[in-house]
């Protein structure tokens, strides 16, 4: 049985600590692994990448790749609203580590960080990424982009910006796509209630919830048929 590794991390908190964009953003990264053989990978490094290695390898971890949810720049590194976000570009300069993404999200990945396509391992969802002994199963969840994807493990989701713990990721942004959205999340919602939600932000309280509560408690998952869900949300 994997002995699980896991943090969660929040910018401008945790890391990035004198970040005033790390800050407002309220990103969460994670970390995640096997400590019986010592991998890990991080789910979306942006802002103090450095800080995040150091926290892994403080741990006495060692990273073996790089997870992204989607290809914003909070999430990856690159240029938002004019401020430049540190991102995967830096932490390939000094960790030679694969970066899983979407196959639907490779070319944007690559545009956004400049990171190039061989430094890419591209999947489909329902893709299993081996860490350790520990199995993360990949959903392809587009919506707030096309090639956005969560992970799902141990009982666990990292879900990136399709699913908050009281809403989910903007659909009126280019590449979005609000019909893809609805799909999701009832994809997302048939998971067991005993499965634990983390977000890519913090913007609510609590920084983690089980499905159960989240169903109860987030009006995005209680609509109950595509035309009524695009009627509010299109």
């Amino acid at each position: 049985m994997t002995t699980l590794y896991f943090r969660q991390l929040l910018s401008g908190r945790d890391f990035a600590v004198e970040d005033a964009m790390a800050a407002q953003m309220v990103n969460f990264v994670y970390l995640i692994g096997d400590r019986d053989t010592g991998e890990a990978v991080v789910v979306d490094p942006a802002y103090a990448v450095a800080e995040l290695v150091d926290t892994l390898e403080a741990d006495g971890m060692r990273l073996t790749g790089v997870l992204a949810t989607h290809h914003h720049p909070d999430h990856v590194g690159g240029s938002m609203m004019g401020h430049g976000i540190e991102g995967i570009d830096r932490l390939l300069e000094t960790s030679d580590v694969p970066v899983h993404v979407n196959r639907h999200e490779a070319g944007l990945v690559t545009k956004v960080t400049g990171v190039g396509p061989d430094q890419l391992v591209v999947h489909e969802g329902g893709d299993i990424l081996p860490v350790g002994g520990l199995e993360l199963r990949m959903i392809h969840t587009p919506g707030h982009t096309p090639g956005s994807q969560c992970f799902l493990f141990d009982g666990m989701l990292v879900a990136g910006d399709t699913l908050f713990l009281q809403g989910c990721g903007r659909t009126d942004l280019p590449g979005s796509d609000p019909e893809a959205m609805f799909h999701s999340l009832r994809t997302l919602a048939a998971l067991p209630d005993e499965t634990v939600l983390f977000p890519g932000h913090r913007y609510s309280p609590p920084s983690s919830a089980v499905m159960g509560a989240v169903k109860e408690m987030n009006p995005v998952l209680r609509v109950p048929d595509k035309e009524q869900w695009l009627a509010a949300w299109n």
